[in-house]
């Protein structure tokens, strides 16, 4: 499986719920290496380009609302099949039908408020990745840890 980078944003309400470290922890125990990471308050130009996919859906206005509502904490995770990996780790969007042991099953309320969101696709995490990212902000660097990794 190739190395891919995915985009995650710990929304409003697990920042405010005091999650993050726990959220991170997750990603970090899994093994993925985190490539750039930030907190902010998202404007709504961004918070639109985000959800640009969801214009035209009557629940546009609400997801606007609630991401720019307080801090966001912007993340970049790398791995091997991180994207598919970190949409398990998450979990269904709806809290109710995500397992037990996904964040969401463990930790999120309701759909409105589910804590957390993943890139869920490669040309998503692309897109993701470049509309909360600059370029200059990934760090490149290679975990000490690699040299003990045996490739298959």
């Amino acid at each position: 499986m190739a190395t891919e980078r995915t985009f995650l944003a710990i929304k409003p309400d697990g920042v405010q719920r005091g999650l993050v470290g726990e959220i991170l922890g997750r990603f970090e125990t899994k093994g993925f290496k985190l490539v750039a990471l930030k907190q902010l308050v998202p404007s709504r130009e961004l918070a639109e380009s985000h959800y640009g996919v969801h214009r035209e859906r009557p629940f546009f206005a609400g997801l606007v609302d609630f991401i720019t509502s307080g801090p966001v904490v912007a993340m970049v995770w790398e791995g091997d099949g991180v994207i598919a990996s970190a949409r398990k780790l998450i979990g269904a969007t709806k809290p109710l039908e995500a397992e037990p042991g996904t964040i969401r099953g463990d930790l999120a309320v309701n759909i409105g408020r589910n804590v957390i969101h993943g890139s869920d696709a490669p040309e998503t995490a692309v897109f993701e990745i470049g509309l909360w990212f600059a370029a200059s902000e990934l760090c490149e660097w290679t975990p000490a840890d690699q040299v003990w990794r045996v490739e298959p």
